[in-house]
């Protein structure tokens, strides 16, 4: 069967798993404050409103804490594709919905899909990934997540044109696409090497490892040769342990990896940038946009969202993780506290806006409107080159292969949790306390660059190995840059204390190195 090795290729594929995620925040955004949709769903509350929007993260929340387990068991690839199936039917389900509590369950089994893919997606392409070009092909997932928000969102827009349920229907329909290409596409890719090699299906590894590092003939190549030799020593030092538990996530020596990837994703929720996905029309309906202007202004950003986060793309190999996500989210704090500011100087209250009680502030003045928006502009185009494709690449790295899987799932979990929660919270923010929801988020955003700096090393240009050493070695974040880790003495170097059988099965891989591929290749 013919395989496809190229890894920008292999990467584009599977973050149409990251386009699902896009699909499904502006699938509702588009319709909050259309006659429509709030007719049809009897003008939902700022609550109901709330549970519709956040029914998504609940499932994603459901599925990461298993998907790790589901990875571990079948394969990154097979993963995936099963999140592509289950994915399909939440469409289907969304596409013909009835009332609320159908489309409450459409959006909960999408959320299923989302869970798995979310956090399989970034671990898959990690571990296939060159170490030299890993940031920007995981961050490809973030990248991928934004031109599902702004396709989604055009999408939306036009279907508002058509009378009654029709519009959204055919828009809530129209997510079954990426779901099948996703399924498709992934069968001509290979499964992650790593997986293949936990499996003692060396042969496979290695054959994926020659055609990823090199054009699959190199056979002699030093960087074969020597990612391969790091991970038959990841492999063997893992076989000492017993079979991995969410449990082992807490252990000494693993629970502050734990709770910093917890954390990070915790953070990225918190930046309010979801938020802003979810309920820009409310934003802009503030700042005194209304029907089509309101929409059509709302869509900048998506497609702001979508060219700012190529640079991150490009350059977050270069620039390194911990810069990049300390001064931007400083940055978005900045862009934060002047939206509140504005809006609490220039704004006053009122009982609705266009007949939409959930929203009671507004702001007349013209050029404040304006200054309004265009902060709300530069918020985007600064989570889009940091936080919104760094935390992603981020937790995929910080894990040994063992737990890489589950803890992926665990903290994308939390990441769910909390985009459930600030889903549900923000219209009843809107409604209460106004202008104030910016500040919440702005102090977020202030903590978060502190907890960066104090928790969280660099992992740019190491191999996934070399970046479990850093842990292993307990080095201050704030050094972890500059330190060279191959002369460092670690666990890794108990081979005198090894069970003779843990690494049996794989010492006669050694030599595989030198074996000519077979497969045909692109």
């Amino acid at each position: 069967m013919l395989k496809v090795y190229n890894p920008y290729l292999v990467a584009l594929s599977a973050t149409i798993g990251g386009m699902l995620f896009g699909f499904d925040i502006s699938s509702v955004s588009a319709f909050v404050d259309d006659a429509a949709y709030r007719k049809f769903f009897n003008y939902p509350s700022s609550l109901r409103q709330g549970g519709i929007t956040a029914s998504m993260a609940g499932g994603s929340f459901c599925s990461s804490l298993v998907a790790g387990f589901i990875s571990d068991r079948i394969g990154r690839k097979y993963s995936i594709q099963l999140g592509a199936i289950i994915w399909v039917i939440g469409a289907a389900v969304q596409c013909s919905v009835q009332n609320v509590a159908q489309l409450i369950v459409g959006r909960f089994i999408g959320g299923l899909a989302i869970g798995i893919c979310s956090s399989q997606v970034p671990v898959y392409l990690a571990e296939l990934s060159p170490k030299r070009i890993r940031g920007r092909l995981v961050g490809l997932f973030q990248w991928a997540v934004t031109w599902g928000i702004m396709i989604m969102f055009y999408i939306s827009y036009g279907c508002t044109f058509l009378n009654g349920p029709e519009s959204f229907r055919l828009a809530w329909g129209l997510q079954m696409v990426p779901g099948a290409l996703l399924f498709s596409t992934l069968l001509v890719f290979p499964e992650s090497p790593r997986w293949l090699a936990s499996h003692d299906r060396w042969e496979e590894a290695v054959e994926v490892i020659r055609h990823v590092q090199g054009d699959g003939s190199n056979n002699d190549s030093d960087d074969v040769k020597l990612e391969i030799q790091e991970i038959q020593e990841a492999v063997r030092i893992d076989r000492l342990s017993a079979d991995v538990t969410l449990w082992d996530l807490f252990k000494k020596g693993s629970r502050l990896r734990t709770f910093t990837g917890s954390m990070v994703q915790i953070w990225q929720q918190l930046t309010g940038m979801n938020v802003m996905m979810y309920y820009v029309v409310y934003t802009f309906a503030m700042a005194g946009y209304q029907g089509n202007a309101g929409l059509v202004s709302s869509s900048i950003q998506y497609v702001i969202n979508v060219v700012m986060t190529v640079p991150a793309l490009l350059f977050i190999d270069s620039w390194g993780r911990r810069p990049l996500l300390i001064y931007c989210a400083i940055i978005m704090a900045v862009w934060l506290f002047a939206v509140s500011g504005l809006m609490a100087s220039y704004g006053h209250w009122v009982p609705e806006v266009n007949g939409n009680t959930n929203i009671r502030w507004i702001v007349p003045d013209n050029k404040a409107a304006k200054a309004v928006i265009a902060c709300n502009y530069l918020f985007v185009a600064t989570f889009a080159t940091s936080w919104g494709p760094g935390i992603w690449i981020y937790v995929s790295e910080i894990f040994p292969m063992k737990q890489r899987a589950i803890a992926n799932g665990w903290c994308g979990a939390w990441n769910w949790i909390f985009n459930f929660a600030l889903a549900m919270f923000t219209p009843s923010g809107f409604q209460n306390i106004q202008w104030k929801t910016y500040i919440i988020y702005a102090v977020f955003c202030i903590v978060m660059s502190i907890f960066i700096f104090f928790f969280c090393p660099e992992t740019k240009g190491r191999t996934l190995e070399e970046v479990d050493i850093i842990w292993a070695e307990h080095i201050k974040p704030w050094r972890s840059a500059n330190v060279d880790v191959t002369h460092l003495a670690t666990a890794r170097d108990l081979i005198s204390d090894e069970k003779p059988n843990a690494s049996a099965q794989i010492d006669h891989h050694e030599n595989l190195a030198q074996e000519p591929a077979t497969k045909e290749t692109v």
